[in-house]
């Protein structure tokens, strides 16, 4: 059931018991999971933490738990599965959901007793009916017979028996009528996979109302916000609404400007615009804009031509090639000052209207400044770090960077992400160049073959999911296909060379600004009619594993499926 008064329905519920934290391995998951530490730290709540990366992780850490703890909280997992049929809980155990996935399971929102799910207050979903998609028993398609009944004395032996038949046969018809229909439903229910709030703005919501919140939780929820921004999970109204309900928190713990009263450890948070420009803080200008999904696909830097635009567009800004190639922080301080200004105006001119948008930064006394999206970079980057450290040990160092005495930690992170862009753009580059993007009609798909450089870094789901954005974006940028930016893209990628294994992900068409994905759907029924080997463990319906093997016969129902 979903529950928006989150203090009096969740939190004090679970004030006096342990609780089992199961979190997700992703950037929002974990600054969800920090404010909630936050919380349990303030009331002393004992907690059991599990970093899980997929429905298996889930089902095994239950296990190991359920004996112990019947407080389950789960953070960005569990909302779009059946929980009671997947993990066969006691009737004592209570399930509290911060899930951004949707749509929600059925069950999940319908278990009145079990399952809470926990949402932004105002937050609307489109449920389908109770009545439409469970039914009781047969006895809900009989027809009313009380007329036939009262006459039944009356009426000869044969006759009643024929009446009893066509009931029968009528009552079968209904419920016939009844299955088309809640079939119907259902596939119009789940038939797109997107996300909702970000499940870090609604723990510091639930922070706000226990007057707990600081600028620590406040500049969470704004990377756990940034973080579905960046990858492109949400659509652009979405989240300017949402960064406008965190802005006027903002304002609320930021309201204060005497710059001369700054301590040297003091937190400031502002909302400013923000550039497309990754990481240019800590990078130089021109390896920030050549690294860029949004300015890279639109120079397209990996041509002659595009190099060449390139160097016209910092000519027009006025900025000598020497001092683009220098650290931001080395640059001279008129440019630096000038610098967004400067991309704006000549952005316009080369066709790059939408070069910045609305962001939050901190500056910790007089440091540099820190922006939401430089964190969400180092932080996927050192979760999904191609070394062979346990995923314990490198969800741990993600959690630690997030805290304001471990920047040396989030700096690591920052260097991780440049490697990853530069890798990133150089794959991009190979795929556009050996024209490995094919059109199977109704899709795009790449595939990445054995022995292809970083192949490691780039079998882990959000860095395949940004790949693939990356090389749909430098594909239609490209592409004389009029088509390409209305088609959906595939990108499968060698997971496990001993099991034969490859990493597949879809990501919606460029042109589709809903961000709303089908290809998840369409996963299950091309794997279901091929009985493609495959597993659908990922809590992202669009990211699947399945046998190398059985990749092509995939594709090719998925081709027939889309048509």
């Amino acid at each position: 059931m979903f529950v928006e008064k989150l203090k009096e329905e969740v939190y004090d519920v679970i004030a006096q018991e342990r609780v089992l934290v199961l979190v997700s391995m992703d950037v929002d998951a974990l600054c969800s999971c920090k404010i909630l530490q936050w919380l349990f730290k303030c009331d002393n709540i004992q907690y059991t933490l599990v970093p899980i990366s997929g429905k298996e992780d889930l089902a095994k850490a239950y296990l190991e738990h359920s004996d112990q703890i019947k407080h389950i909280f789960l953070i960005n997992c569990g909302g779009n599965i059946n929980l009671l049929e997947t993990l066969e809980p006691d009737e004592d155990v209570r399930f509290y959901v911060a899930d951004s996935h949707r749509p929600f399971d059925l069950d999940n929102i319908y278990n009145q007793d079990q399952v809470k799910l926990l949402m932004k207050e105002g937050e609307t979903l489109e449920v389908p009916e109770f009545d439409d998609i469970y039914a009781d028993s047969e006895d809900e398609f009989d027809e009313d017979n009380d007329e036939e009944d009262n006459d039944d004395g009356s009426e000869p032996s044969s006759k009643r028996q024929k009446t009893d038949g066509e009931t029968s046969i009528s009552s079968r018809g209904k419920r016939r009528q009844w299955e088309r229909k809640r079939q119907d439903i259902l596939y119009r229910y789940y038939e797109f996979a997107f996300y909702g709030t970000a499940s870090s703005v609604i723990m510091y919501e639930l922070a706000w109302k226990m007057s707990k919140d600081s600028n620590d939780l406040l500049w969470w929820s704004a990377i756990g916000l940034t973080d579905q921004f960046v990858n492109e999970r949400i659509d652009s109204d979405k989240y300017v609404s949402d960064a406008e309900s965190l802005h006027e928190h903002v304002m609320r713990h930021n309201h204060g400007t005497d710059e001369n009263g700054v301590s040297i450890n003091c937190m400031k948070i502002a909302f400013d615009t923000e550039m497309r420009l990754a990481l240019y803080r800590h990078w130089s200008l021109f390896d920030s804009i050549c690294h860029s999904n949004y300015t890279a696909c639109r120079f397209r830097v990996w041509t002659m031509k595009g190099k060449k635009k390139l160097h016209e567009f910092l000519a027009d800004m006025g900025i000598p090639l020497a001092q683009s190639r220098e650290n931001y922080t080395s640059m001279d301080v008129e440019l630096r000052n000038n610098l967004k200004e400067w991309v704006c105006t000549s952005a316009e001119k080369f066709g790059m209207d939408e070069i910045t948008y609305g962001s939050f930064n901190v500056q910790y006394g007089f440091r540099n400044k820190l922006c939401a999206s430089d964190c969400v970079y180092a932080v996927i980057a050192l979760l999904e770090a191609p070394e062979e450290a346990s995923k314990s040990d490198k969800f741990l160092e993600a959690l630690d960077s997030l805290s304001r005495s471990n920047t040396s930690l989030l700096n690591e992170g920052i260097t991780m992400a440049k490697t990853q862009m530069i890798a990133l753009v150089n794959q991009v580059r190979s795929l556009i160049d050996m024209h490995q993007v094919v059109c199977a009609g109704p899709f795009l798909y790449a595939y990445l073959r054995e022995g292809t450089p970083d192949l490691k870094m780039f079998s882990k789901p959000i860095v395949l999911g940004a790949l693939a954005r990356y090389v749909l974006s430098a594909y239609v940028g490209m592409s004389k296909n009029k088509r390409a930016a209305a088609l959906p893209f595939v990108l499968a990628v060698p997971l496990d060379t001993d099991k034969g294994t490859c990493l597949v992900t879809g990501v919606p068409p460029i042109a589709d600004e809903s961000k709303k994905n089908f290809l998840g759907r369409a996963f299950e029924m091309a794997a279901e009619k091929t009985k493609a080997r495959s597993q659908h463990d990922y809590f992202d319906p669009a990211v699947i594993e399945i046998k190398s093997e059985d990749r092509e016969k995939f594709f090719d129902a998925l081709s027939a499926l889309l048509l």
